[in-house]
């Protein structure tokens, strides 16, 4: 898809105001930090005109920056898709397996959900991430997971880049004791610096590597979490979906054998629904390449026996350990700290003994309604958000009564 294109086809201005939010401002901000004092660092340290590895250098820089912005306006720009405001499927009769959106007059479309940002039905939703200020879904997905590939390697050159610089700046004015470290410098020494290296480009330069080195760490783990769902051909709500199947099955001893429908049974295949060399991923976004042994709406049809379980079977958690509401807890471990989830969904605070009805959630946190007092209920207040899996543990309510409650407190 032609990058232009996305800007000519606009019907109006509305669009563009998705660069005026904290997530796109600080990304791109990033982004024009570390590209800037890489470029001006590598006139510093290897002159591009006079040495082939200087100019194979700043070539592959800009480069870097280029991919980067394509993907990135692409992810943002050409928007995950969104299902027809009234859609109905062309078979009135499947409509007894779809979920109806009062927000948006219609049906929900198989895989798709609605966002509360963007007020839409997505198409093959995932996420809503606040970087790039839109959903990810099936239009921008791989747009979305090549600008997290991209953004890792182009910071990994400029971190390069940042140190070689110090380095060869500071090398005959500060002793560091290094007699045994010994780096030929020749091919970069046949000139005189254009820009002489101060204290402040020092200290920038500082600033700008600290930048880089973690985006590569934070950026490079997203990643690889895009990538583990890519090659199974799911997405982070759907993957959610099928841990709550096997807890119902294995509540109810049912003997099903559950099989998630749009995993075609190989990574390549799977790779391939999402990543073409058109750049636009297979499918309409209405209908899917299915499993053998399912059909269009095998997943729905799951979405609504859990919901329907919900009315029976109430699976509540109970908190086990104080949460303070922080996004990044660094309290509750690394993987809680590192896998926190990129969204601007709140996060609830937690004091020992709360109960949480959990509605999604991934590995390491959970989203859910916090449970409410009689008179918070009447007040209309709700407390909904992400909270640590760590600091809640499971805990089953198969009486009517204690559903009855729940439900109340939820709805």
């Amino acid at each position: 898809m032609n990058f232009l294109s996305t800007f000519v086809t606009f019907e109006n201005l509305h669009e563009v105001r998705r660069l005026c939010h904290w997530g796109p401002i600080i990304a791109l901000s990033v982004i024009a930090i570390c590209s800037t004092m890489a470029v001006l660092d590598s006139i510093i340290w290897y002159w591009p005109l006079d040495t082939t590895g200087g100019s194979i250098n700043f070539i592959m820089l800009l480069n870097w920056t280029v991919l980067i912005l394509y993907n990135y306006f692409n992810a943002m720009f050409v928007g995950p898709g969104y299902i027809p405001l009234g859609w109905k499927p062309e078979n009135q009769q499947e409509t007894q397996y779809l979920q109806y959106c009062r927000v948006c007059q219609g049906f929900k479309a198989p895989r798709s959900h609605h966002c509360r940002k963007c007020n839409r039905c997505v198409m093959k939703m995932d996420h809503h991430c606040p970087w790039i200020n839109n959903c990810c879904g099936h239009l921008n997905h791989a747009y979305f997971t090549s600008f997290l590939l991209l953004a890792p390697l182009g910071c990994s050159h400029a971190a390069i880049i940042f140190i070689m610089t110090m380095y060869t700046q500071l090398y005959e004015r500060i002793s560091f004791g290094w007699s045994t470290v010994k780096i030929d410098m020749s091919a970069v020494r046949q000139f005189q610096p254009l820009m002489p290296f101060s204290v402040p480009a020092f200290a920038a330069t500082l600033f700008a590597l600290g930048l880089a080195l973690g985006t590569t760490i934070a950026v490079g783990m997203l990643f690889f979490i895009q990538m583990k769902v890519i090659l199974r051909n799911k997405t982070s709500i759907e993957s959610w979906i099928e841990e709550k199947a096997k807890d119902r099955i294995q509540h109810y001893q049912t003997g099903e054998d559950f099989i998630f429908p749009y995993d075609l049974g190989s990574r390549w295949l799977n790779f391939k629904q999402v990543f073409t060399w058109s750049g636009t991923p297979k499918g309409d976004g209405l209908e899917w390449i299915v499993h053998p042994k399912c059909h269009q709406h095998t997943l729905t049809i799951e979405q609504l026996k859990q919901k329907a379980d919900k009315r029976v079977r109430s699976v509540q958690y109970r908190a086990v350990e104080d949460y303070n509401g922080a996004c990044c807890p660094v309290s509750k471990g690394l993987q809680t700290f590192f896998r926190t989830p990129c969204t601007e969904e709140p996060r609830i605070p937690l004091r020992k003994g709360d109960t949480i009805l959990a509605t999604r959630g991934t590995k390491w946190w959970m989203y859910g309604d916090k449970a409410l007092s009689e008179e918070q209920i009447r007040a209309g207040e709700r407390v909904r958000g992400w909270f640590p899996r760590r600091c809640v543990e499971k805990c089953h309510y198969d009486t009517a009564a204690s559903d009855s409650t729940s439900d109340k407190k939820v709805n």
